[in-house]
This record gives structure tokens, sequence and C-alpha cells, in this order.
């Protein structure tokens, strides 16, 4: 779950606006006299409140001044829908550049950063640990670091790509946060037994079942932006998203419920003070960022966001609970995906993978 961190970069877009616009497919074309051509015509060239349309849905809805909107048509939606994916949409070359991309920097990490011949990262993990003696305090330091880099640059997203651009600052970004996140992992992995043995719960029938459902369903709450492969390897420009469906009915911050639970799993299944250590550092890390993703999101989307925030909760289905957020009929189907389905797949490789990556980590003596 900890690499899911440099594909979480929910930072706001550099093009500040100042009321967001109302998306075109929400709007009744029934409330303009030449249909959707007119509603996208004049959604262009104005800002439209919320509470405006609104208003016309409930007029052509026949619902009279005193009955709620809720109980007359179905809530407007201003955000974008989670983990949509056209595959009429896609294009080849487009793709074949994100596999060109993708191994130009797969090869560059290797080279500049994990191999011990010529990376940085084994003099980075010797210095970090000349801290303490500690392995706890080395961990909770390396995790300090990567989030204080990922956090840092993500709130300076704005100026950032004024100065260089979008696909350079994320760029930069990338090429900071993902070598440190590898060096924390790769840590992590070797040292997660070395620590003082708090309890010992691998034996319990039932709990590595637990743990491993527990583990599999947290990748199901990564932040919608990371399906977004091409805006993450910036062949498509990147961009700041509202996301409203899928998984953010159930929380607006999926990325942090979703850390809590790895976390927790695993802290159960190894039970010693190094677990500890990550799992304070990581879970630290994302409660931050549901305090500074809400800021730069209302920052950046003004009342769309309010709106949004109002039917969503960050603790999972209270605001389902206390009626906010009604799920559609329908709503498995925001979740029969593509991307879902990659998640799915991904997970169990990855689970079946462990014995790989920790022959791999374990070669490197970090």
């Amino acid at each position: 779950m900890a690499t899911s961190l440099l594909l979480s970069s929910s930072f706001p877009s550099s093009s500040p606006l100042s009321q967001p616009r109302t998306p075109t497919s929400n709007v009744p074309t029934s409330c303009f006299p030449y249909g959707r051509t007119s509603a996208k015509l004049f959604l262009k060239s104005s800002h439209v409140p919320l509470c405006s349309v609104r208003f016309c849905r409930r007029i052509m809805a026949g619902t009279s001044i005193g009955e709620t909107e809720e109980e007359s048509v179905e809530p407007v939606t201003v955000g974008e829908d989670s983990a949509a994916f056209d595959l009429g949409q896609q294009k080849i070359s487009s793709w074949i550049y994100f596999g060109g991309i993708l191994g130009v920097v797969l090869f560059l990490l290797d080279v500049v950063w994990i191999d011990n011949s010529t990376g940085f990262s084994k003099d980075f993990i010797a210095a970090v640990s000349g801290v303490s003696e500690s392995h706890e305090i080395v961990m909770l330091t390396l995790t300090v670091i990567f989030a204080i880099v990922h956090s840092g640059l993500a709130s300076l997203r704005d100026s950032g790509e004024k100065l260089i651009g979008e696909r350079a600052f994320r760029v930069l970004f990338a090429g900071t946060s993902l070598p440190l996140v590898v060096s924390t992992v790769v840590y992590f992995i070797n040292h997660r037994y070395d620590g003082m043995q708090l309890w010992q719960l691998q034996s319990v029938p039932g709990i590595h079942q637990l743990v491993w459902f527990s583990s599999f369903v947290s990748f199901f709450f990564l932040y919608p932006s990371t399906f977004n492969l091409l805006e993450v390897a910036a062949v498509d420009k990147p961009k700041m998203h509202l996301w409203e469906t899928g998984i953010i009915r159930i929380t607006r911050h999926p990325q942090m419920v979703g850390q809590v639970i790895w976390c927790v799993a695993h802290t159960i299944w190894i039970g010693n003070s190094v677990a500890v250590a990550a799992s304070i550092g990581l879970i630290g890390h994302h409660l931050f960022g549901v305090w500074n993703g809400d800021r730069r999101l209302a920052a950046r989307y003004g009342e769309a966001f309010d709106h949004v925030k109002r039917r969503t909760s960050i603790i999972p289905f209270a605001a389902v609970l206390d009626g906010r957020q009604k799920l559609p009929q329908d709503y498995y189907k925001e979740f029969l995906r593509l991307p879902y389905l990659s998640i799915t797949i991904l997970t169990l490789g990855a689970y079946l993978a462990h014995p790989l990556m920790q022959v791999a980590s374990f070669r490197l003596h970090w």
C-alpha cells in the first residue's frame, strides 16, 4: 500500500477558477430553448450557480416550492465519475508512449537509485541510519522524509506549474517521490522483524485470512486519480479532479482509509515495534493529507467542492448512514469497471509475488 502513495497525487491544478462550472450533462436541456447545444454554449460563457440548476430541475420535475429536492429528483452531480474508462476513446499511440516512459523510468530508477554499485539509495539509507541505531526511529524517519517531500511538492504545485509547466512539474514530483518510497518500502521489508515483539498472533486461527482479506480490500480504496495512468506518467496533461461517484460516495478520502486498513492488518500480523513505527508514520501522513487535500480542493473548486463535501464524509459510510449520501440502486456498477478489474489482478499478483519482493529486497542489504 505504501507504494500507492506516489500515485495518489491529489494536489490542485494551476488554473484557478473562482466558480466551478456545472457539468452540462447534468443540466436539463429543456431549461434551454435549443436543447443541449444552447446549454453548452450558455455554460461556456458564464458561471451558473448550482442553486439555479437545482431550481430548474425542480421546475421541470413539477416539484412544488415546499418540497425538498431529495423528495423529487436525484441530486445534481457536480464532480467527475470515478474510475470511468472508455476503451473507444483510448489512443494506441498514447499507451505505446506510456510503455516507453515506464521503461525509461524503471531503467533510470535502477541505475541512479537502486543498484548498489551505481545508485545513491544505499548511501541515503546509511545516512538516515546514522541518526540512530534503532530500526524504529530509522523507519519513522524515512517515512517522515517521504511525507515532507510528497506533501510539500503537492502543496507547491500551483506555483511550480506556473514556473515550469504541468508535465515538467509532474516529472519533478515523481522523480523525487518515487526513489524515496522505494527506499522506505525496501527498508521496511528488510527490517520488519527486527523490532521488539509486542504480540504474536500469526498462529491464531483465522488471522492470516483476516489480514489477507483486509489487505486485499485496502487496495480498492485507492484514490481514483491513481487510475489515470496517462496523467500519472504525464502522457496526458496532469489535471486536478473533483471526484464524486464510486468509492467517493463511501469516503471522500479513500486513500487514507485504505492505508489505515493496510497498516492495521500488517501491524496485527507482524506484531512488533517496527511495524508500529511504520504504521504511525504512514497513517499520520495520510491524516495530514485529509486536511491538506480538503483545503486545496476548496481553494480550487469553491462551491462545487462545498457541494461534494456536504454529500460525502471522511469516515466511511457516515454520509450514507445520516442520509447526506444516497447510493443509487445500481451502485455496484460503479465498481464493475476495468480499473477495478486491474486492481483485483494486480493485488492478487502482488500477494503471490511477496517471496520475490522479499528476495529482491534482501539482496540490496539496505
